[in-house]
């Protein structure tokens, strides 16, 4: 990943998400970027959401129907949001498949499938789908030894579905480019292969590249990648604690890199989000919009006009969406 710098099961669920807008039809430029016809009536992804589930409300959200409203199956083909819906997947099969509906499981391995497809035409993130794939092949094994994940009907639908997503991996095969064409990557200057090292913000790229190629064995070790690692991640402040604690680690910007990993965990940036507005309460894709109360009450705007507009809407990473769903 780089740094970021600039069916009965369905219609219950369908009963807990408060928003009655039909499902959007959302089309791609050639980009893969989201064009949205409102003049043609089409409103944007989004969906209303329950804020506090208490025991009481426990559940009234529905994981399926908020997945189909944000439109998740068709985001997958946009570069922005591709990383963030990967991070929600990868929460989701392995830890938390048994905790879901029938209805949410199968739209989960939808939108796996359509990460497949994305995966396949891009020619990018392989790793990415490598990674679910083996979190649905432990799904698969703990199948084989009994452990119940819904019906037997339901079941095989799904063991359709992860077959199809294999044979789709399978048939992925990452084009190399031609040696006549140029500039290739060896031929790089030191200086630009240094640029792109720094560019990435997991220690686990910097292994592999370590391993790729003996230039970048070397710039790996350059104690400049690990400091601007360590700064892109971490606070000024969680950096000196950790100095503090280990004096002699001062200058082994590596060492001191991986410490603060273990404590502090590591910063996730996305380049797009789901957002919350605190106005009415909906789940949104940023770039997008949706439709607010506040575009459509003049009594409404006027409370907001002294209030920043940037406060109004809250970035919700994939750990804290979940909570929504009581996950």
């Amino acid at each position: 990943m780089f740094k970021n710098e600039d069916v009965n099961s369905e219609e219950k669920e369908n009963k807990g998400v408060t928003n009655h807008f039909k499902h959007p039809r959302t089309k791609y430029s050639s980009e893969s970027q989201y064009v949205n016809h409102l003049d043609d009536g089409v409103i944007q992804p989004h969906c209303h959401i329950t804020i506090k589930c208490t025991k009481e409300i426990a559940g009234f959200n529905g994981l399926s129907e908020a997945l189909k409203r944000l439109d998740f199956r068709s985001a997958v083909h946009d570069v922005r949001r591709f990383h963030y819906i990967c991070k929600l997947l990868d929460l989701l099969v392995s830890p938390r498949l048994n905790a879901l509906s029938g209805c949410a499981q199968r739209v989960l391995f939808n939108i796996i499938e359509e990460v497949a497809h994305q995966v396949s035409q891009s020619q990018q993130n392989k790793h990415m789908l490598d990674r679910l794939l083996g979190q649905l092949r432990e799904v698969v094994e703990l199948a084989c030894w009994g452990r119940p994940l819904g019906s037997t009907i339901l079941w095989e639908q799904h063991l359709t579905t992860i077959n199809r997503i294999h044979e789709i991996a399978d048939q992925i095969e990452i084009r190399q480019p031609g040696d006549n064409e140029e500039p290739q990557f060896e031929q790089l200057p030191e200086e630009c292969v240094r640029e792109v090292l720094l560019r990435l913000a997991d220690h686990r790229d910097l292994e592999r590249s370590a391993h790729a190629w003996g230039v970048m064995a070397r710039l790996v070790d350059e104690l400049r990648i690990w400091r601007e690692l360590c700064q892109f991640h971490f606070s000024p402040r969680q950096i000196q604690s950790v100095i503090d604690r280990s004096p002699s680690t001062s200058e082994d910007w590596q060492l001191i890199y991986h410490k603060l990993r273990k404590c502090y965990g590591l910063r996730e940036e996305y380049a797009e989000m789901i957002q919350l507005c605190r106005n009415c309460r909906c789940l949104f894709w940023h770039s997008i919009g949706h439709p607010c109360i506040a575009d459509t009450d003049p009594h409404f705007m006027e409370k907001l006009e002294d209030v920043d507009k940037n406060s109004l809407y809250v970035p919700i990473p994939p750990q804290a969406f979940l909570k929504f769903f009581s996950l």
